[in-house]
């Protein structure tokens, strides 16, 4: 099974690499670009065929490690391989 998950600054987080990110962007002419918020991508295969279990142990490993629950927020995507 792969499994993705997207962590993210909570809305309420000062992003300043986003912020840095944003005016380079206008820096080279795409000024139309109002807001950038910054987060991270990881891409994980699992040997666990059970998908509720899968996402059981996706959120155990977002919470303990993969996400700073005060000021990230996570969110899940699994595909069942064929």
């Amino acid at each position: 099974m792969r499994a993705r998950i997207h962590v993210t600054l909570k809305k309420s987080v000062l992003d300043p690499q986003g912020k840095a990110v944003q005016q380079a962007l206008s820096v080279l002419g795409f000024r139309e670009v109002r807001d950038v918020r910054v987060g991270k991508y990881i891409e994980l295969e699992l040997e666990e065929g059970d998908k509720l279990k899968a996402e059981e142990r996706l959120r155990e490993m977002s919470e303990r490690l993969l996400a700073n629950l005060v000021i990230e927020e996570y969110a899940l995507e699994m595909d069942e391989e064929e």
